[in-house]
């Protein structure tokens, strides 16, 4: 099943600028810009860079005939062709398909609280590529699945509350004793982590960034009281160097694993982390890899996850940590 074409919808934002009549002739800056922040949420650069932004202007003169022009008088691109838009470009069975997929994940967020309000527009998308009308669609394809969605009515007033900047409080309940605690804590970012949502806040009490699963809350409260929000907290920055919900704003590590032969292909096709790196082969057929991450628990879990196909090499303080999770297993079973 082809994934949804990044490009097709940046030929989408680029069209759409140099339609705007209201801002005409935008630069390749401004094209860049759009295109990440609708995509990316930002305009940093680090997601699309200038010459992204050139491949597909080209690609669209060539694939779509688009009459793309460069005013150098206004310092700006233009369609030579003013009623020129993409969007009278029928879709391929591709981009079909691919639309089908997207369509079939928005599904699976139809009853979550926060996203009911687009149910009309879910359901009109549906229809319209016929998924509805499909009836052997889930023997082909099937999605990942929640187990519970409980917390999701909280959704909507934090991320009001976020928006807002208001301070928050609740009852929360630990995994360890169960027992209720109130909690007062600045709302920073919400996050899905394998199908339960979280929430990222800082604690003036502890002083600390705190992680709370919604599932776990009771009574919650947005207040009046304005926030003033952490300066060093970085939504795109917060989890960069992490690997699950509990290592946010680590310092990173090098970490240092060797792989067997099956292990390093998994790892290879499937990295534990956007900065893992072979390093070396091994005279087994596998791999030596290095990854740039915090120490977390869901690491940890990751590594025990492939049994004694991974070997932490590097640093000390996690092999030795493995090492004792390895031998607490082998306790449990004599």
């Amino acid at each position: 099943m082809p994934h949804i074409k990044n490009a097709l919808l940046r030929y989408r934002i680029i069209d759409r600028c140099i339609r705007n009549k209201y801002k005409p002739y935008p630069t390749k800056r401004d094209l860049r810009e759009a295109c990440e922040e609708e995509l990316f949420g930002s305009i940093s650069g680090e997601h699309i860079c200038d010459s992204t932004i050139e491949k597909d202007l080209f690609s669209m003169r060539m694939e779509f005939d688009a009459p793309i022009k460069y005013s150098k008088k206004n310092k700006g691109y233009y369609y030579e062709d003013p009623n020129f838009t993409i969007n009278d470009i029928p879709l391929t069975e591709d981009d079909i398909e691919s639309l089908t997929f997207a369509a079939k994940t928005l599904m699976q967020f139809k009853n979550v609280s926060l996203f009911r309000q687009f149910n009309d527009a879910i359901d009109k998308i549906v229809d319209r590529i016929n998924i509805s009308k499909d009836e052997d669609a889930d023997q082909y394809i099937q999605f990942e699945t929640s187990g519970s969605e409980g917390g999701s009515e909280f959704l909507p007033p934090l991320l009001e509350a976020i928006k807002q900047k208001r301070w928050v409080t609740f009852d929360y309940a630990s995994f360890k004793t169960g027992i209720l605690k109130p909690r007062k804590v600045i709302p920073l970012l919400l996050k899905q982590y394998k199908n339960r949502w979280y929430l990222i806040s800082f604690d003036a009490s502890k002083n600390d960034y705190i992680t709370y699963a919604l599932d776990r809350m009771e009574d919650l409260v947005i207040t009046d009281k304005t926030a003033e929000i952490p300066l060093d907290f970085s939504p795109d920055n917060y989890f960069k160097y992490s690997i699950g919900i509990t290592g946010g704003n680590q310092y990173p590590q090098n970490i240092i694993i060797e792989a067997s032969e099956i292990a390093s292909k998994y790892l290879d096709s499937l990295p534990l982390h956007p900065s893992q790196k072979i390093i070396e082969a091994t005279d087994n057929g596998g791999y030596v890899f290095s990854l740039n991450v915090g120490i977390s628990e869901e690491l940890i879990r990751e590594i025990l996850s492939y049994g004694g196909d991974l070997k932490i090499i590097e640093p000390e303080r996690l092999r030795i940590e493995v090492q004792q999770r390895a031998k607490d297993i082998l306790k449990r079973y004599e």
